[in-house]
């Protein structure tokens, strides 16, 4: 086993955050595999706090907080291993509902476009000519955007509300007709999403809008890329996973999500140390306002997200009072997710930035290989998926023709006579120009 190299200065994450049934899935699936296990703890995370469901509640003021994450993974294309880091959750998940169905939740693999089509996937029911369609009772939906840059995108076109979708699920506020000719709701959403995302796609698609709204501080954004070099990983023992998925399920029928009807029955709170310790951070570390505004935006949630995860880790301990050893687990995940956000959005020639643009190169380099060669318009558009930036691009592309043993060609192909405008510039990978001609 090769250990793999992380980038200089790349976030690391403490120990303390693999805390209980979290940690034992995250090494349980990083064990022989590619898969960063911070990146699967994160991930289960978020199914379970989808599991639970809203029926653990922890009043602060007036407002009753349920242990709903969103979760945001982030990591080179081909290094980040984000599908690997969700293999686990999802066999656990398939354990779960063989066990039995009624309390896994609802799951739904991608693809969100639209408020009303999240608003289906947990309708109320609705009159549909002369059919009634039944409500979906369950509100509980595990959200996986293994391509997240979609849902940026998404956000990005005039008139779509998905983002104001997610940001009211994340709140748990009813998600009411966007429109006059929509009549579909839905009511008390429980709602957690897992997404992937590489640095590029992240940097380059995250809108001020989206750093001043809100949409983005909900998120846990985590830097996570394999650890090891293994050419034939091992699958986790179906022992293993059977194991895990009978405490999962103890947990669910512990907090009583099979009971659909019933929410926040189940009250937590925090016993004394606990108190004085989130009392302690609440002061400093989660109100410190130094710093650019975008990183400072980006923390404004951090005291309600700690305080769902140390409730979601209270529950694996079966038990509704949230103590010290949960606040701890769940300040380190605050503090791995602070670095990761400092890492990726950081400016200048400091380390985010040189990450972005490796990002993009390799990516460049990877569909030069599956394609051969492409225009600069072909890598925009089919690469990148208009997805990154004109000057993102060409800084990626200049790198790659510029460094020392020059990694992809030019070609000058001119037009036929017969078509307008002047010649064609074609990116092929180096060595298949040595090929093409006979080196």
């Amino acid at each position: 086993m090769k250990p793999k190299q992380a980038p200089d200065d790349a976030p690391t994450a403490s120990q303390a955050c693999l805390y209980g049934l979290v940690g034992d899935v995250a090494r349980a699936g990083g064990d022989g595999t590619e898969a960063n296990p911070y990146a699967i703890a994160v991930n289960f995370m978020a199914y379970l706090s989808c599991a639970v469901g809203c029926g653990p509640y922890l009043p602060v003021g007036n407002t009753w907080h349920h242990p709903r994450l969103f979760t945001l993974h982030i990591g080179r294309s081909g290094r980040g291993r984000k599908g690997d880091a969700l293999s686990l959750v999802l066999r656990l998940d398939a354990a779960v509902r063989k066990l039995d169905e009624p309390y896994a939740p609802q799951l739904h693999r991608g693809g969100l476009s639209t408020r009303e089509g999240l608003v289906a996937l947990i309708h109320d029911g609705y009159r549909q000519g002369r059919l009634d369609i039944p409500a979906v009772d369950d509100k509980r939906l595990w959200v996986v955007e293994s391509e997240f840059a979609n849902v940026l995108h998404q956000g990005r076109r005039d008139g779509n509300t998905l983002s104001a979708a997610l940001r009211d699920c994340w709140d748990g506020v009813c998600l009411k007709p966007a429109t006059k000719t929509n009549r579909m709701f839905a009511s008390n959403p429980h709602v957690c999403l897992s997404g992937a995302i590489t640095p590029g796609e992240l940097s380059g698609m995250l809108s001020a809008r989206d750093l001043t709204n809100g949409f983005a501080n909900r998120f846990l954004m985590i830097w996570a890329e394999r650890q090891h070099v293994l050419p034939f990983p091992q699958a986790t023992s179906q022992a293993v996973v059977d194991a895990l998925s009978l405490r999962i399920l103890q947990i669910l029928k512990f907090v009583g999500v099979d009971q659909y009807q019933r929410r926040n029955h189940m009250r937590m709170e925090l016993t004394g140390q606990a108190q004085q310790r989130y009392a302690q951070i609440y002061r400093h570390e989660l109100n410190d306002e130094h710093g650019a505004d975008h990183f400072a935006s980006l923390k404004e949630r951090h005291a309600p997200m700690l305080l769902r995860m140390a409730m979601l880790f209270a529950l694996t301990d079966l038990q509704t009072c949230i103590d010290l050893c949960h606040i701890e687990a769940a300040m380190a995940w605050i503090h791995y997710a602070d670095a990761s956000v400092r890492y990726v959005f950081s400016d200048g020639a400091k380390p985010g930035k040189a990450i972005v643009k490796t990002d993009h190169a390799d990516r460049i380099v990877e569909f030069l290989r599956q394609r051969g060669r492409a225009t600069r318009q072909e890598i925009s558009v089919e690469c990148f998926r208009g997805h990154v930036s004109k000057v993102q691009i060409d800084a990626a592309i200049n790198g790659l023709l510029n460094s020392g043993i020059p990694r992809i060609s030019v070609q000058i192909v001119p037009r036929p006579k017969a078509s307008p405008g002047g010649p064609t510039t074609v990116y092929q990978l180096f060595d298949a120009q040595l090929a093409e001609f006979g080196a």
